[in-house]
């Protein structure tokens, strides 16, 4: 998610506004009212981009038709998908190469899922959840695989993936998990630290599958939980009572966010204490897009 912004970024630096981005680059409102003020545009369908523009593809991956479709309109595309989608997508492509029933688990109406769908099958089967699992009919269950949305909670898709292998024996899993690092790295440090939390903050836009999921984590610990866009979502009521109060935040909100949220919390309601629990370390990082990394990165501001 980083990757993708910092591309959108050095774009602006390198080639000038306007740049256009089909739908948005990450699921993070405060990142999205940063860049439009630096002069991206975010356009929802692709025909909004002058002809010959230039226009990202957001971190979440589009279906094979986008591309064929910036070429006909003589785009020039700017690819910020993230590689752990990149690799779900090559996943699905090769599965079918190979004759695979495929069965998706993630949100059906999230762009993410929304372009791996248009690499399969029309038809093919996305579970949301375990209960769905009992409903469904594939063309060859003796040869099937499983692929998963990058964003998802560790629990529920575990639970979707043991009914799979209980009803088809067969099944396969991708070669490494497609759940993206960042997001499997702050659930499990928020399972490690919600039961011993008052209360938990989660620092994330309403449409960030990464930051509700998180919300169900500390719910399922048995501690209260919310999801906050900024500083100025925290509501009082919340605070009474609680002493201690765990702080994360979904893998698309800058670092500026959740620093605000802390000093929020210091100087207006008395949280003094700061103390990092269940800290993972993310030594992961991604190449930018070849196309701009020539930008001078110097003239960048940071989140």
């Amino acid at each position: 998610m980083v990757r993708a912004v910092e591309a959108v970024e050095r774009a602006l630096v390198t080639f000038g506004p306007p740049i256009y981005v089909l739908k948005e680059i990450v699921h993070n409102r405060t990142v999205i009212r940063d860049l439009e003020a630096r002069g991206a545009i975010f356009i929802p369908r692709m025909e909004l981009a002058p002809r010959g523009a230039r226009v990202f593809f957001s971190a979440h991956g589009v279906a094979p038709a986008m591309w064929s479709e910036a070429k006909a309109r003589g785009l020039e595309v700017i690819d910020a998908t993230c590689p752990l989608v990149s690799k779900v997508h090559l996943e699905a492509r090769d599965y079918i190469r190979r004759g695979y029933s495929l069965i998706i688990i993630g949100h059906r109406d999230h762009d993410e899922i929304i372009g791996l769908l248009g690499e399969v099958p029309a038809g093919t089967p996305v579970v949301e959840h375990a209960g769905q699992v009992a409903e469904l009919h594939v063309e060859h269950p003796d040869r099937i695989a499983y692929l998963t949305q990058t964003t998802l909670s560790l629990d529920e898709t575990a639970e979707i993936i043991a009914r799979l292998k209980q009803r088809f024996p067969a099944i396969v899993a991708p070669k490494a998990q497609d759940i993206c690092y960042a997001t499997q790295n702050r659930q499990t440090a928020l399972k490690i630290a919600a039961p011993e939390m008052d209360l938990v903050l989660v620092v994330g836009s309403d449409n960030s599958s990464n930051s509700l999921r998180l919300v169900e984590v500390g719910l399922n610990a048995g501690t209260p939980s919310h999801r906050i866009d900024d500083a100025d979502a925290i509501r009082p009521e919340w605070l009474r009572e609680v002493s201690r109060i765990g702080l994360t935040a979904g893998a698309s909100a800058p670092e500026s966010l959740v620093q605000d949220v802390v000093r929020v919390l210091q100087q207006r309601f008395g949280f003094t204490e700061v103390e990092e629990a269940g800290e993972i370390q993310e030594n992961v990082r991604f190449i930018l897009p070849s196309e701009v990394l020539a930008a001078p990165a110097a003239n960048l501001q940071s989140h």
